[in-house]
């Protein structure tokens, strides 16, 4: 057809990054004139945050560490070239996107200036600053700043997800199984890949746990990923209750996680990936922060209440804590999670009777 586009979007490498780059991926996708083509260049990990989606129409698989050649860097570009894209978004700031795009012969190379990397971009922005300092921004923002800048018009901030019919059923049997669908299920998300300083302490969650269950409403749910399984099922066995559990038996997946989620009342998260498939799904959840700041993490989740314990050397945005006490995670008590839980439960109560 005549006319028609090939536009491709590189996305994000953290699975919180790619969600919050869906308010992107649809400005663009409503962007797009009939037989336009819109193309993803992502990390294999990507497609499964994104299954159940329909902003893309292929997906092009792109890993420095890959076993197969077709997704190595310079095998990706002679992709990018043979098909012959009119227009590339580049989300992450690497100097390396901005090659894969500029060696793709991608037309238009539209990205952040940053890492010495202008050169190689046809149209580019600069990070808001402020005295010459970065200034905290959403990465629902500086994405979507992107988008305005290539040309499309953004109509909402909502973060926006699906999931498989497969990892639906897998979600269903697991709450029949664990008797659930009479309860409100509360999901916890103890974990993070970016540094142990993000995590709350898992004596806390078990605390936390016990403290739920007392309400014969209540379950509790702990998810996790590969890392964590050892952690979520030392939190099950220390509660000891038959309606709290853990997937640490099952086959971790992010598929699973986002099912579950959406099945949950609440979620209690870390600033984590998961905490924004949350936001996608409209759950009620409390999060935690501790050594990061919650502006460059907002997801404009409208149901989610932050919590913070409010210590001076907060946010320092380290892996770990440079002074070793924590005081940032282990200041926030179970208390205040507990009451913050329940405000949420009792919203999402009242909510449901209003509606």
């Amino acid at each position: 057809m005549a006319g028609t586009r090939n536009i491709a979007v590189v996305l994000p490498n953290w699975i919180g990054d790619v969600v919050m780059a869906t308010p992107t991926l649809r400005a663009i996708r409503e962007g797009l004139n009939d037989g336009d083509r819109l193309v993803g260049i992502m990390r294999p990990y990507v497609q499964d945050v994104l299954a159940g989606t329909s902003f893309l129409d292929e997906s092009i698989l792109w890993s420095k560490k890959a076993k197969d050649p077709s997704q190595r860097f310079l095998n990706v570009a002679s992709t990018l070239r043979r098909q012959r894209f009119d227009q590339a978004i580049l989300l992450p700031n690497s100097i390396s996107s901005a090659g894969l795009a500029y060696l793709g012969g991608v037309k238009q190379r539209i990205g952040y200036r940053r890492y010495g990397r202008g050169p190689l971009l046809t149209d580019a922005l600069d990070p808001p600053t402020e005295n010459g300092e970065r200034i905290p921004v959403s990465a629902v923002d500086y994405y979507l700043s992107l988008a305005q800048l290539a040309g499309y018009e953004v109509r909402t901030r909502h973060c926006e997800l699906g999931f498989t019919d497969i990892d639906d059923l897998r979600a269903q049997v697991l709450w029949r199984q664990y008797r659930f669908f009479e309860r409100r299920v509360i999901v916890f998300n103890t974990g993070g890949a970016y540094g142990g300083a993000k995590h709350w302490p898992a004596d806390y969650y078990t605390a936390l746990a016990r403290r739920l269950v007392e309400d014969p409403r209540n379950a509790v749910l702990l998810i996790c990923g590969p890392s964590e399984r050892e952690t979520v099922a030392q939190i099950e066995r220390e509660v000891n209750h038959p309606f709290v559990r853990s997937l640490a038996q099952e086959d971790p997946s992010i598929g699973l996680s986002k099912a579950v989620i959406n099945m949950a009342s609440l979620m209690i998260t870390t600033d984590s990936g998961p905490r924004h498939f949350a936001a996608a799904f409209n759950v009620p959840s409390v999060a935690i922060f501790g050594p990061t700041d919650p502006r460059w993490a907002e997801n404009y989740n409208p149901y989610e209440w932050i919590l913070s314990a409010g210590t001076d050397c907060a946010p320092c945005a380290q892996r770990e804590c440079p002074l070793k006490h924590h005081r940032c995670m282990r200041d926030l008590t179970v208390n205040d999670v507990l009451l913050a839980a329940q405000r949420q439960l009792d919203w999402r109560a009242d909510h449901s009777r209003a509606a």
